[in-house]
């Protein structure tokens, strides 16, 4: 993906036959809000650019995956509520969802997603 907005897109994870549905958090005032307020996420949320997430005032625990500009996974980690997370200087993009998704997913260090946004979105 070229320019990164707001918006809705796809997730593609090698060895997944489906896409992860995700909302991309690209203006700062979307990736502030993020998950806060939310009971859950269906899919997962794209903070971009970002290099570190917190779970202050979370509802849930969350998974955070950090990938670099090629959209390679560099670490997956799960955060409870009320967590300040690692900064990572070479992240570029976190990709947040529902404890345990990640690991359903196969999302693992090493792997490369592709983001695809969805018309309309």
């Amino acid at each position: 993906m070229g320019e990164w907005r707001d918006g809705t897109a796809e997730l593609w994870i090698p060895g997944r036959a489906e896409p992860v549905g995700v909302v991309v958090a690209a203006s700062y005032r979307a990736r502030r809000r993020g998950l806060l307020g939310r009971d859950g996420v269906e899919g997962a949320m794209l903070l971009t650019p970002c290099a570190s997430v917190h779970t202050f005032r979370m509802r849930f625990a969350i998974d955070v995956a950090h990938l670099d500009r090629e959209l390679r996974v560099l670490a997956v980690r799960t955060m409870v509520p009320g967590r300040l997370g690692q900064v990572r200087l070479s992240s570029r993009h976190v990709l947040e969802a529902e404890a345990g998704a990640m690991a359903g997913w196969g999302l693992v260090p090493g792997v490369r997603v592709n983001v695809r946004p969805v018309a309309g979105g």
